[in-house]
């Protein structure tokens, strides 16, 4: 069982500034994901795309605006469940709550903060027909460690960031890296675009545009996949993975059997206080709540999590009083032993 003070269900941005702002107010808070690694959508579907409404930050890539918030929540020592879904959650009779994950991994905590983004993410599979048959048998819809792929031939599809940047890291790892897509332009960074070109004429990536992949063949496990290009007869290419990476498609998940109100595939909440739903000890904030007035936006989530953690604080120390101290003035103590403060003044008598 893990246990801690807010149990964070989602990693993205808002997930990750609320370990801040809990941190702030001596509470320790621990992060569900589905996805492997901390970031959401910024890290999974665009950590290449420039974002422009960040305060203080006219133009920073998505990648990099997760990479900083981790950076930040490091002195508040939080802890991770990654590659798992939140599943069930149960209300206990201290009032605290268990949430279990789908692999069984359970948690503890008297503060639920539903961070979910757009829901949990689930990989938009191509309509090939048998392609279910080879799943977790070579076929692998999210790359989650790289060594599986050492000395392998590997086929990706797609034609965005994901396909694009995967294409470019495993080409130093697998024996043989061929790049599949429908069309012969593809959307991502131009950089990757570049270096994709680079790679195949180095001939360290085999590109096949346009063209797509029509049916997997093996029996226990992957061999190969036959594949139509436009104008040529379909023909085969040996491998020993296929990876289609066409991106995630959120849904709510199994917390839209938590009990909670649910509007349009979103968690309503009070916004007048403080971003809690229906059942007292469950918050939802960023895009995955509703109120009057919502904007999915992430800074709108930021400004959320704050006031959801002055409520969460209230609740987990009914008798004490808190009394906020601008970071400018009280410094930011982590539970590692360090502190961030200003400079103190010098104290000198003028003669």
């Amino acid at each position: 069982m893990i246990h801690t003070d807010i149990l964070i269900i989602g990693a993205g941005p808002t997930g990750l500034f609320t370990v801040f702002e809990a941190g702030l107010l001596k509470l320790k808070c621990h992060l569900i994901d589905a996805l492997p690694q901390a970031g959401g959508q910024c890290s999974e579907i665009y950590p290449k795309k420039p974002i422009y409404d960040i305060p203080a930050y006219p133009e920073i890539l998505a990648g990099d605006l997760t990479d900083k918030l981790i950076e930040q929540t490091k002195q508040f020592k939080p802890g991770f469940t990654l590659g798992e879904r939140a599943n069930t959650i149960e209300k206990q009779e201290d009032g605290t709550f268990i949430v279990t994950t789908n692999k069984g991994t359970k948690h503890q905590a008297p503060i639920v903060a539903i961070a979910g983004g757009l829901g949990s993410f689930e990989p938009r599979k191509p309509p090939i027909p048998n392609i279910a048959d080879f799943e977790d048998k070579g076929v692998e819809y999210i790359i989650r460690d790289p060594e599986l792929y050492r000395d392998k031939k590997v086929v990706i599809s797609g034609g965005g960031d994901s396909a694009l940047d995967w294409s470019i890291f495993l080409s130093d790892v697998a024996s043989e890296v061929t790049l599949i897509h429908r069309r012969n332009e593809f959307r991502g960074a131009l950089d990757s675009v570049d270096t994709v070109q680079e790679l195949k004429n180095l001939g360290k990536i085999n590109l096949i545009t346009p063209a797509e992949v029509k049916e997997i063949l093996g029996n226990e496990h992957v061999t190969g996949v036959t594949v139509e290009k436009k104008g040529e007869e379909p023909f085969i290419v040996d491998t020993d993975h296929f990876i289609p990476l066409f991106g995630l498609s959120p849904k709510l998940g199994p917390i839209s059997n938590w009990g909670l109100e649910i509007e349009k595939n979103a968690i309503k909440v009070n916004n007048a206080l403080d971003y809690q739903t229906n059942i007292p000890g469950i918050y939802a904030i960023g895009d995955v709540n509703t109120y009057p007035g919502k904007l999915k936006l992430i800074l709108c989530g930021f400004h959320e999590t704050t006031l959801m953690c002055q409520s969460a604080y209230k609740r987990i120390h009914p008798d004490k009083k808190y009394v906020m101290k601008y970071t400018t003035v009280g410094g930011v103590e982590g539970f590692d032993g360090t502190k961030k403060e200003a400079p103190k003044a010098v104290v000198k008598a003028i003669q």
